[in-house]
């Protein structure tokens, strides 16, 4: 029997009209359950990362939709709906892709079939990302296991952002193959990036905390002198869109930790689950759309003061301009691995064709098992 997630941030409704889902913008000071209802509710929540991380975003919109078509769900509706959530987030592919997979699914049916049948789709597509996750942890794991029969003493893993379980629906990405590590008994610490703006380290740290698991937070700068010293033994990262050739488009600050791995020789691996490669994009610097936030998620953080109490401060000078793209791309040729679902793949063309191949089979046996 698989174990429980160590972090649920969806869960939907018995009945399919309402989605509980984890408030992100409060963690790691607050955790508090937002409850969604309506397409709208649900864009703002992507838009302002009330929920975050690219697979979360996707099964978010998934049930966005489903709740439009409560009331109206002509074709009008349905594509409208889709062009709304779409808009709300424009790097992680996991967004377009499971809009387009309600939208094929529902296209097809007559309006007053499709509620029912989105929230079918909705489930589903929630389910199977667990399972993905899970899956990735597997893979990851015996990797893991391996580099500790090689090292002989705890490993040290450094990830960047945060990838977890508050990023998907459960488990995690970068994340899945650690709590696997843990339940297995492999000793490890793990380094964790700030990851300013926004601090998402910290929301890894309030996993691994809260699951018991070591872990140290350092400063997002911190991450090469620690591989110059022999401190790291992996990278492990998310991604929120990889190319058909294997370049992985991440939080950004990824590209530099990649850079650092490579000249001191460590392995780094990013976990991605089928949807989040993008098999339309070849020249991932050019074609992938990198998200510029607004620039007072830099200039402003936020934070617990001594009494308590959640406080936003400013820590530059009024007037001081700011950029804040907040995603890079890390080219292939620094990638040691890509960890899917289906096992580990290199980031190369042939690798991922390799990866293409194997989900094809895959879903062709689902598909003679279970006719739909």
């Amino acid at each position: 029997m698989r174990p429980v997630s160590p972090v649920r941030p969806l869960i939907p409704s018995p009945d399919g009209l309402s989605i509980e889902v984890i408030d992100q913008t409060l963690l790691p000071h607050q955790s508090h359950v937002v409850k969604l209802s309506t397409r709208d509710e649900v864009a703002h929540a992507i838009h302002s990362m009330i929920v975050r991380g690219a697979p979360l975003i996707g099964a978010s919109a998934a049930w966005g939709l489903v709740f439009a078509l409560r009331d109206h769900a002509s074709n009008q509706a349905l594509e409208e709906s889709c062009a709304i959530l779409n808009a709300t987030r424009p790097t992680a592919i996991n967004l377009a892709w499971a809009l387009k997979r309600m939208r094929d699914h529902l296209l097809p049916l007559p309006p007053s079939d499709r509620f029912e049948a989105a929230q079918r789709e909705a489930r589903a597509i929630c389910e199977e990302d667990e399972s993905q996750n899970y899956a990735i942890g597997q893979h990851g794991l015996a990797i893991l296991q391996a580099l500790y029969k090689q090292k002989q003493r705890p490993l040290r893993v450094l990830t960047h952002c945060n990838a977890g379980a508050l990023a998907t629906v459960g488990w995690g990405t970068a994340l899945a193959p650690l709590y696997l590590a843990q339940l297995a008994g492999v000793p490890f610490k793990v380094w964790v990036d700030e990851t300013r703006p926004r601090n998402q380290g910290a929301l890894t740290a309030w996993e691994l905390h809260r699951a018991g698991i070591q872990h140290t937070y350092i400063a997002d700068n911190a991450g090469g002198h620690l591989m110059q010293h022999g401190l790291v033994d992996c990278v492990i990262v998310g991604a929120d869109r990889v190319s058909a050739q294997g370049d992985v488009c991440n939080k950004i600050g990824t590209y530099l930790k990649a850079l650092a791995a490579k000249e001191a020789g460590i392995p780094f691996y990013a976990a991605v689950p089928s949807p989040t490669l993008d098999w339309t994009i070849q020249d991932a610097l050019k074609e992938i759309p990198i998200e510029e936030r607004n620039a007072d998620e830099v200039t402003w953080v936020q934070g617990l003061t001594k009494e308590g109490k959640l406080e936003s401060v400013r820590v530059t000078p009024v007037g001081v301009e700011s950029g804040n793209a907040a995603f890079d791309v890390t080219p292939a040729r620094l990638i040691t691995g890509i960890l899917t679902e289906q096992g580990l793949f290199a980031a190369t063309l042939s690798g991922l064709q390799s990866l293409q191949q194997q989900l094809t089979l895959s879903q062709e046996s689902t598909e003679k098992h279970h006719p739909v």
